[in-house]
């Protein structure tokens, strides 16, 4: 057994540099409070976006437009993604960020509403990736991320770890709670198979059989 020499998380999150404009939305994000992907979790998503080639992509959990940015880094030119979040802010802050980054508004989709009810419209096995972010109701969007993948789409779930809280069984909060429950719900679902990894707070990748 090999001890562990040195602080992998952070040599990890160094891998990769982030531009500009995701230099801005990570600004933006400090003051919006809102939850974004790591370098290295945003590293990994571009890597999963061009892995699957993935043309059609549903977020849930916009954030400051972070995520949104590595996912055009890594996707084809007639990608569109469609990112729904609660709050108005998170989708302006991603319009502007998107804009100034020159993405074409005939990529994307910004939706503000309730999140349940934006993506209970959305059309079966249609999407190569689903990213959710929100612990609120993961269980259902878990279960609506299976309807939306067509056959061999990806689930990603960031955050899934909640930073190492979620390993904790003393942590008893809604978040890790919510969490631990999606993470089991995908484990034992023999519809999905499924990695998770220990980057930023935590992913959980999942392939739909």
């Amino acid at each position: 057994m090999i001890g562990n020499r040195g602080d992998m998380s952070a040599f990890s999150e160094s891998y990769v540099r982030e531009d500009v404009f995701m230099q801005q939305a990570r600004s933006a994000a400090e003051e919006l409070g809102t939850v974004d992907p790591s370098p290295a979790v945003g590293g990994l998503l571009k890597y999963v976006v061009q892995t699957l080639n993935a043309k059609s992509i549903a977020e849930i959990g916009t954030g400051s437009g972070l995520s949104g940015l590595w996912i055009f880094n890594g996707a084809p030119s007639d990608a569109v993604l469609t990112s729904i979040d609660t709050e108005r802010e998170h989708s302006a802050a991603a319009r502007t960020v998107f804009e100034e980054a020159e993405i074409s508004a005939q990529r994307f989709r910004l939706i503000t509403g309730v999140i349940l009810e934006v993506v209970g419209k959305l059309a079966d096995n249609n999407y190569d990736l689903i990213v959710l972010r929100p612990a609120a109701d993961l269980m259902d969007l878990i279960h609506e991320s299976y309807r939306l993948l067509r056959t061999g789409g990806v689930l990603f779930i960031d955050h899934a770890l909640s930073g190492g809280k979620v390993a904790d069984p003393t942590q008893r909060d809604f978040e890790s709670i919510s969490r631990r429950d999606g993470i089991k719900a995908v484990k034992e679902d023999s519809r999905w198979s499924s990695s998770l990894l220990p980057v930023g707070s935590g992913v959980l990748l999942a392939t739909k059989l």
